[in-house]
């Protein structure tokens, strides 16, 4: 879940400061109650309310993946996902799984369509460019 803007933290803590009810701040701003105290608590002890890092770790292929994909997709349009994993192995020294592959060539926007990799809206072109002619 996004967290909610900075605009609607500074205004529940705004009504807090003006001496609204916690109830009515619910009511108006549409927080819950736990939210306001949670941004009460966040302020007295950082001076500040904006949204904190999401935890976890970072990515540490996606960059490169999304980088380095594409040119190798249109090099090797035929190949399957394994042979695709492999070719990014020797390529790049990176070992990927197949899943995590298969991830970000949906993420660039490319999908198995017949037996060749493309671009997810290049069939439909390709068959109004034949239509017309």
């Amino acid at each position: 879940m996004k967290a909610y803007s900075l605009d609607l933290r500074e205004r529940v803590l705004r009504a807090v400061d003006q001496g609204e009810s916690r109830s009515e701040i619910v009511r108006m701003l549409g927080v819950s109650l736990a939210t306001i105290k949670r941004y009460v608590k966040q302020r007295r002890e950082t001076g500040d309310v904006r949204p904190k890092a999401i935890p976890g770790r970072t990515a540490r292929k996606g960059a490169a993946l999304q980088a380095g994909l594409v040119a190798q997709l249109q090099a090797h349009p035929d190949v399957s996902l394994e042979t695709h994993c492999q070719l990014w192995e020797s390529e790049h020294g990176m070992v990927v799984s197949t899943s995590t592959m298969s991830r970000m060539i949906q993420r660039v926007g490319w999908t198995r369509k017949k037996s060749r990799w493309q671009p997810a809206n290049a069939t439909r072109r390709n068959e109004l460019v034949g239509a017309s002619r």
